[in-house]
């Protein structure tokens, strides 16, 4: 099965180029025999694929008009998953968006008439979970050498873009020079993309917003190096100093909770802020659409608050104590 599937991929590919083939020329570039390829043609024809037949002596096959473009061989239940994943891929890759779209209509196209049916039965609506805090889009080509540094285990020269995407200059108080780093895995976690990265320069591992990097690729190459955690979810999760930033709420708040920063990042929510201040405390800085929200978040955590700030959130805490206390 997998050999006929690969055979009518590169006849789709060969009557994609436009030009009319005759059937002797087929079966050679195929390999096959010109009784295997009818078989194949008749298939691809049971998918809606316009193969028309031409007579004569300067006859053979040839794809009729839309068709293209990069031919492709999806049954029903690949169309269905290509068309979720491409719906539903901006809730994962902000940024990419537009692209999916394009992606979808392009694929729609040149689908089949009964493929493109399968395509067109699942149209999905999406609702906006007030709990996701997407980056900002990501630049293209930022994601490509990111990734491709990845695969191919070369060094980055990196530097760090501040929350709204511009360079900090030198002299300027919050410029940070550029740092070396060796770029280990790509991470989808909370609607952003991280890069799990040992930093040369600091000589330590670093996970690293890849919306707030201006990478620059290197042909230098690295070793494999052992992860700092066996489990690289749990590493990202509780990694404090990721470069998040605190979400636009209208209500933000903090407070220095009496537990390590490592153990409240992995259970802060998307949009908050984790301090790292000392082994056993961290600052928490988070929004929610009330101050009383923020103070019940807080209040997950089942630790001592100190240093609350505002003082609306310090009501706020006060007057949920007042209204718990009653309860019998």
């Amino acid at each position: 099965m997998a050999n006929t599937s690969q055979r009518a991929l590169r006849l789709l590919s060969l009557l994609g180029s436009g030009r009319r083939w005759p059937l002797r020329e087929l079966a050679d570039r195929l390999g096959a025999s010109e009784r295997t390829v009818r078989r194949d043609i008749e298939t691809l024809r049971g998918l809606d694929y316009p193969i028309s037949t031409i007579h004569g002596p300067d006859g053979g096959y040839q794809l009729g008009p839309g068709h293209t473009l990069p031919p492709l061989l999806f049954d029903h239940d690949q169309a269905l998953a290509v068309a979720v994943a491409l719906q539903t891929a901006p809730s994962t890759m902000f940024g990419l968006a537009d692209d999916a779209a394009r992606a979808l209509a392009t694929l729609h196209q040149v689908m089949p008439p009964t493929l493109r049916a399968a395509m067109e039965s699942l149209r999905l609506t999406r609702l906006r979970n007030y709990w996701e805090f997407p980056g900002p889009p990501i630049d293209p080509a930022a994601l490509t050498a990111v990734g491709a540094a990845v695969r191919q285990r070369c060094l980055l020269v990196a530097e760090t873009l501040r929350p709204d995407g511009t360079r900090a200059e030198p002299g300027e108080p919050d410029f940070r020079p550029a740092h070396h780093v060796e770029p280990h895995h790509l991470v989808v976690w909370a609607a952003r993309w991280y890069l799990v990265a040992y930093d040369l320069t600091d000589a330590r591992w670093r996970v690293l917003r890849v919306d707030r990097l201006l990478p620059r690729p290197t042909t230098r190459r690295f070793p494999a190096r052992r992860l700092p955690d066996d489990d690289l979810a749990r590493f990202v999760m509780s990694s404090p100093d990721r470069g998040d930033t605190p979400a636009d709420w209208e209500c933000t708040g903090s407070a220095r909770l009496a537990l390590p920063a490592h153990v409240v990042a992995r259970w802060a929510p998307g949009g908050s802020v984790v301090e790292h201040l000392d082994d056993d405390h961290c600052r928490l800085t988070l929004g929610a659409w009330s101050w009383a929200g923020v103070a019940g978040i807080l209040a997950t955590f089942d630790t001592e608050l100190t240093d609350v700030r505002p003082p609306e959130l310090v009501e706020a805490c006060r007057r949920l104590a007042r209204r718990w206390i009653t309860i019998a």
